[in-house]
């Protein structure tokens, strides 16, 4: 097995693994999203008056609509759909008159899911110098061959994995980095459970560390439940199918590049 991921399995299930990892990934819950002062003026005259059409716009102009609807984003995407479908309009209305205003405006102020927040968290957690060298932006980064984190959008970083180490996958990357004259590319995972959408994040890391011709090391920075010992799918995974690949917690990311 790979030693990085054999060192994972043994911090998670020897050391204080989840009092360490809370400095790479406080999920602490943002505040309330903040809702705009005049949209929801509007909302509040469209829901009185029983405006269908006026109370679905309003609400699609918020960050988060207040429903889970499969029919939503479609809406969302086209306006001008509102008004050629009246029924779906009525079916997903009544269920926000059902609601009432005060849950309406609960729902649409959540914050935003712990998921959504995992890249930037580990990102941040990078420009502590928690690696032992500040990331720096990419016109420094293509200037010197010294080691050097990369501190740069999704999509910048995207652009220099293409046109720099043959990078093809459609996957974004988390991480860029160069040590020893090596580069170095991965994605960043926080696995909360077992199932659903935490398998397809899971999936997603392994998909980019086995894209073909790329011109650089490539890891998967996975931390969470695969390192519980037992029968579940993402342990056995990496203790069998990819069992020699580059998967390892955060917190041995750093002995690895110093190894390298």
């Amino acid at each position: 097995m790979n030693r990085w991921t054999e060192l994972s399995i043994e911090y998670a299930n020897q050391r204080s693994y989840l009092d360490d990892l809370f400095h790479v990934y406080p999920t602490i819950p943002e505040g309330i999203r903040d809702i705009d002062k005049e949209i929801w003026a509007n909302v509040e005259k469209a829901f009185i008056r029983k405006d269908n059409d006026a109370l679905i716009k309003e609400l699609l102009r918020l960050d988060l609509f207040p429903i889970k609807d499969s029919y939503v984003a479609y809406l969302k995407r086209d306006p001008s759909a509102i008004g050629r479908n009246p029924r779906t309009v009525n079916r997903i209305c009544g269920r926000l008159y059902e609601m009432g205003l005060d849950k309406i405006f609960e729902r649409s102020s959540e914050p935003k899911e712990t998921n959504r927040q995992i890249g930037p968290m580990f990102r941040e957690w990078l420009r502590k110098k928690s690696l032992g060298i500040t990331p720096i932006k990419l016109s420094q980064f293509i200037a010197s061959n010294d080691d050097a984190i990369l501190d740069a959008s999704d999509n910048a970083m995207m652009g220099f994995a293409r046109n720099n180490l043959g990078y093809q996958h459609e996957k974004g990357l988390d991480f860029i980095a160069r040590f020893k004259g090596k580069y170095i590319i991965g994605e960043a995972k926080f696995l909360t459970d077992f199932g659903g959408h935490q398998n397809a994040q899971f999936n997603d890391a392994i998909s980019t560390i086995e894209a073909k011709g790329v011109r650089a090391i490539k890891i998967a920075i996975l931390d969470g439940v695969l390192y519980i010992k037992g029968n579940n799918k993402m342990y056995k995974s990496i203790t069998t199918t990819y069992k020699d690949h580059n998967i390892m917690s955060a917190l041995v990311l750093r002995e690895f590049l110093y190894n390298l």
